[in-house]
């Protein structure tokens, strides 16, 4: 039986210190951009490029060793340093027409091909996400609590005055980049979902960026308005249904069966620690402890490297629960997947969560899905 439960819960800024242009090669400085290797972020930049005291691209807000806030692709543009996924890695669900589960209720019946972040989204993209459109934040895409709070992802919003005019850029502190961004809404991520649908504009918050694509937002911000709004038929990049969500983190991925693992890591769930190399079938979550401790709390996406979904998704158990497309219970939203403050009963197949739409929390992120 499902566990059917309803809750009503409710970086660093780095000083750019202007050292010179990379230019010529030295022993202790390989790239030659003035920073010696001992201390540099990034010991493959560019020649001619400006740099800064930590050997960053000037203008490298994301901390990814490039100034492309579009994208992550380091090994494409021939930069080096902290290996930051691709910008929204996908995986593919195939198999259409396979069967519901046929345990409970039933989910994970999706009869078309479609993709599924690979990863939670992480606290880079939805910066790469706040820096295009939430110039001027008018929809309240950001929460001061992604900064303030001890749980928060360490998004920081500072003072951009003369940066093409908007109050506001975003940046993350290092070493998070790459663990899932937390205190966002439903909202929020139908908002995400709507600017990758538009091809990742820059600009304020309105029809061409954030407010229509793949839901009709138009300014919605209110809980009632909220549970009104439903996927668009011509929609791209979406929050994933349940049995979107579902067929990717459980689903045998063997044809059309209905075979269905209870855990998202192709077996089940037994331990929350984390170990190098990974033994598999391990997940972030709490259990007598946490799988890591403070600040960080979330695991980087990814980190348990053996303990992946038979489609090739890591941490829909565990790290943070995430947004599903459906109403429930008339006046929420789905949550699945469990969390790092949650234990080992709150993961899995059998266990559904729901929370207002409006809700940021320190426990819930998401993924997006790409459908045909």
């Amino acid at each position: 039986m499902h566990i059917r439960r309803l809750m009503t819960l409710s970086a660093l800024a780095v000083g750019l210190v202007l050292l010179g242009v990379a230019s010529s090669v030295s022993a202790d400085d390989v790239d030659g951009d003035g920073v010696n290797d001992g201390i540099d972020a990034c010991d493959n930049t560019p020649a001619g490029a400006t740099v800064d005291a930590e050997g960053r691209p000037l203008g490298d807000i994301d901390r990814d060793c490039d100034t492309d806030l579009d994208d992550c692709a380091l090994f494409q543009q021939g930069f080096t340093g902290p290996q930051t996924p691709v910008f929204l890695a996908t995986v593919t669900v195939g198999n259409p027409g396979n069967a519901d589960d046929t345990y409970g209720d039933g989910y994970g019946g999706v009869d078309y091909i479609y993709n599924i972040g690979k990863y939670e989204v992480t606290a880079a993209e939805y910066a790469h996400f706040l820096n295009a459109v939430a110039g001027v934040d008018t929809y309240g895409l950001y929460n001061t609590s992604m900064w303030s709070m001890q749980y928060g992802c360490k998004i920081e919003r500072f003072d951009g005055s003369g940066t093409e005019g908007d109050p506001y850029q975003y940046r993350v502190t290092d070493e998070w980049d790459d663990r899932p961004v937390n205190f966002v809404s439903w909202g929020d991520a139908a908002r995400f979902a709507n600017w990758l649908h538009n091809g990742r504009p820059k600009g304020g918050q309105g029809l061409a960026t954030t407010e229509d694509g793949s839901y009709f937002l138009d300014g919605v911000m209110s809980e009632t308005e909220l549970l009104a709004i439903t996927r668009e038929p011509d929609a791209t990049w979406v929050i994933p249904s349940e049995d979107e969500w579902y067929k990717a983190a459980y689903h045998y991925n063997d044809g059309v069966t209905g075979n269905y693992y209870n855990y998202a890591t192709s077996g089940q769930v037994s331990s929350n620690d984390l170990i190098h190399p990974d033994p598999g079938n391990h997940a972030t979550y709490y259990d007598s402890g946490h799988t890591i401790g403070g600040p960080y709390f979330r695991t980087v996406v990814g980190a348990h490297e053996n303990s992946v979904s038979p489609y090739g998704t890591f941490d829909q158990d565990g790290n943070v629960w995430e947004w599903n497309e459906p109403v429930v219970y008339d006046v929420a939203r789905l949550l699945r997947g469990g969390s790092w403050s949650y234990q080992r009963s709150y993961l899995g197949a059998t266990s559904r969560w729901g929370n207002f739409g409006t809700s940021e929390s320190h426990y819930a992120g998401f993924r997006v899905a790409e459908v045909p």
